[in-house]
């Protein structure tokens, strides 16, 4: 890796653990590019302000949850298995742990005034649902897409049970209660 990528992933990830320390945005530019050991000027120079520095973080955390539903539906057979899958990346622990967990709270703060970042968020969203209602659809019929809004919802509410009391919860048991609330859903079904 060349010596600008490694220096932008480094901001990248200090910007991730800078967010999560101090649980808000209110960060500097300065206190991030010390963390990655950079200077405050390089870090203007890549990403040229610091929306732009929280969105490439917002777009990494977004490519390591993607990879993992990627690798637990190559692995998955069946949409019921495929389904958990999805729930079980969801609270992996590259993406349910403190640092993350605080980034993507924030990442929902941003998106309130940022369009790049709203945009994003959107995204997540849509794709998050479109995987759900896939795999549903066979389990569950036209109740798909209601029952995929209820996990989404799910999902969203243990990231932020977890950002209020983290020793309350652990991704293990996050994934417990979603895979709970998908038992219950197809199991109301039948």
């Amino acid at each position: 890796m060349s010596v600008e990528p490694k220096r932008r992933a480094q901001l990248v990830e200090a910007t991730i653990h800078e967010i999560g320390e101090n649980g808000s945005l209110d960060v500097t530019v300065g206190k991030i590019a010390k963390r990655a050991g950079v200077s405050a000027a390089l870090a203007f120079h890549y990403f040229g302000d610091k929306d732009r520095l929280f969105l490439a973080a917002m777009r990494h955390v977004l490519a390591v949850y993607a990879a993992e539903v990627r690798g637990a539906l190559l692995v998955s057979e069946g949409p019921r298995e495929r389904l958990e899958g999805i729930l079980r990346a969801s609270f992996s622990s590259c993406n349910f742990r403190a640092e993350v967990i605080s980034a993507w709270l924030n990442f929902y703060v941003l998106a309130r005034r940022n369009d790049e970042a709203r945009r994003l968020l959107s995204v997540y969203h849509r794709r998050l649902r479109s995987n759900l209602v896939h795999d549903l659809r066979p389990l569950a019929g036209e109740s798909a897409g209601g029952i995929a809004d209820r996990i989404g919802a799910v999902i969203d509410g243990l990231y932020l049970r977890y950002a209020s009391n983290p020793g309350d919860m652990t991704g293990q048991t996050a994934t417990e209660h979603a895979l709970s609330t998908l038992a219950n859903e197809l199991g109301a079904l039948a």
